[in-house]
């Protein structure tokens, strides 16, 4: 719902939200390989799983992002009313 006070200049959290998935991953797979070749596999397989997490959070974002910007009213739409409290 569009109140008026969003910040013009508002950006989409997605490239940062990428860039921070690209350093988790990096370090989950260092992890499941260190952790492997420490014979720990608990901990190995913990990091894997979570490098599996991390790949499907960044394939959705990555799938947002090439969606591009969607429909957003200008600054000659005015704000909608807000919903009556009762």
């Amino acid at each position: 719902m569009r109140t008026g006070s969003e910040p013009v200049t508002a950006r989409s959290p997605l490239r940062m939200r990428l860039w921070f998935s690209v350093w988790g991953l990096a370090w989950a797979v260092f992890g499941t390989v260190a952790f492997a070749l420490a014979d720990r596999p608990g901990w190995a397989a913990v990091c894997g799983a979570l490098v599996v997490v991390i790949a499907v959070d960044m394939a959705w974002v990555v799938h947002r992002m090439r969606q591009g910007s969607h429909y957003q009213p200008g600054r000659s739409v005015p704000p909608y009313e807000p919903p009556n409290a009762r």
